[in-house]
């Protein structure tokens, strides 16, 4: 009776230890983070509904816009009568660290003026799936912009 004892005590103990040793770590990594903002994305379509360029609300070069995030990262900007195409893409700038604060929004657009205003490598400051804001500190006059997408 005592072995028996024994034995369920020392399995007990066993058993304990590997529960409290084993970590649940549930934070997303970059790769999930990046993944579910690319699912996100290219859902639907998206608008502008904030834009601070330096301090200066510029939000009224996007009004009536419709973003599509598409495959092959075009990023196409319409308004029913002008037709932007540029591209788009998500990016780790640090490979070496998981944090979600490495993240790249890229965008780019070669034209027209206030859309090339948009080329940039966005940040992240937060991101839902109907909401994406980012910042952009520049590093030759030291402004900082905002950019946020809504869906539609």
């Amino acid at each position: 009776m005592k072995s028996l004892l024994f034995k369920f005590t020392t399995l007990f103990f066993i058993s304990t230890f590997f529960l409290i040793s084993c970590s649940d770590d549930d934070t997303p990594t970059n790769d999930d983070t990046q993944s579910q903002v690319e699912v996100n994305v290219k859902k639907d379509t998206w608008k502008i509904t904030k834009y601070i360029d330096s301090g200066d609300d510029e939000l009224n070069n996007y009004s009536g816009y419709n973003f599509t995030f598409g495959i092959n990262n075009v990023l196409t900007a319409s308004n029913g009568i002008n037709t932007y195409t540029g591209t788009w893409s998500i990016g780790d700038r640090n490979s070496s660290d998981d944090s979600s604060d490495d993240l790249d929004f890229n965008l780019f657009f070669a034209s027209p003026p206030n859309f090339e205003e948009l080329s940039d490598d966005w940040h992240f400051i937060s991101q839902t799936a109907t909401k994406i804001e980012l910042i952009d500190v520049s590093g030759g006059n030291g402004g900082t912009d905002y950019l946020t997408f809504e869906k539609n």
